[in-house]
């Protein structure tokens, strides 16, 4: 991390709710379950009787001991998981580095002209009005953010995005779209209806290297250009 950087990422409160909530409460849960296991099996109509009855026979202490880990267990899973669907936001004075999931995008202070807040993720914006970052999930707080950037000299739009009014909705064949923006953006809609975030995160860099800047409301895509050269 660059001296004097600032790191944006899960506030205390949510990073306790990960390693001390998450885990106490599945050990809470296999505490619980010799008792919840006991009264299933006493109801004539419930379903998996055998494996009830199976999980009654074990002596009380062995099987509380084993549900309690198995449940603490369970929670550090959940907690692991929530940590690396976390944004993670390093900005300092020469660039900003955003991870999340294992991905790292780095962008440089000169190509930053603004920064901002908009449904739900942070964008970055650049000269020539492209978005070399777009990022969604989980975000920390939108102040928190706008804090980092104002500490090290980056414009923060509180307004939002200033180019909201440029985007229109895609339809496959518009006439101001090159064909090969158009087979990006058909198959960045069957990344999206997928749930595939992962190729439509590729697709957006590729329309980007076109000049086209994209954003989604619903799964319905929305796009526009930029003042880049497509090549």
């Amino acid at each position: 991390m660059p001296p004097g950087a600032t790191v944006v990422g899960p506030a205390a409160w949510e990073r306790v709710l990960f390693w001390v909530v998450a885990p106490l409460l599945g050990a809470g849960a296999g505490w619980l379950l010799k008792f919840v296991v006991g009264w299933a099996g006493s109801l004539p109509w419930t379903p998996f009787q055998g494996p009830l009855r199976l999980a009654e026979s074990v002596p009380a202490t062995p099987f509380t001991i084993g549900a309690v880990a198995v449940g603490a267990l369970a929670g550090v899973v959940l907690a692991l998981v929530a940590e690396e669907y976390a944004v993670k936001v390093t900005v300092a004075d020469d660039g900003v580095t955003v991870v999340c999931r294992g991905a790292k995008r780095e962008v440089p202070r000169r190509s930053v002209v603004a920064a901002f807040h908009d449904a739900k993720q942070l964008v970055l914006l650049d000269h020539d009005g492209g978005e070399p970052v777009r990022q969604g999930g989980d975000l920390p707080a939108e102040r928190r953010l706008a804090d980092a950037f104002l500490a090290h000299g980056y414009p923060w739009l509180a307004e939002g995005d200033p180019h909201r009014e440029d985007f229109q909705r895609w339809v496959d064949g518009h006439p101001d779209l090159p064909a090969s923006a158009h087979a990006f953006l058909k198959a960045r809609a069957r990344a999206l209806e997928k749930g595939d975030v992962e190729d439509a995160e590729e697709l957006r860099r590729e329309l980007a290297k076109l000049g086209v800047v994209v954003r989604e409301e619903k799964k319905r895509q929305h796009w526009r250009r930029t003042h880049r050269t497509a090549r």
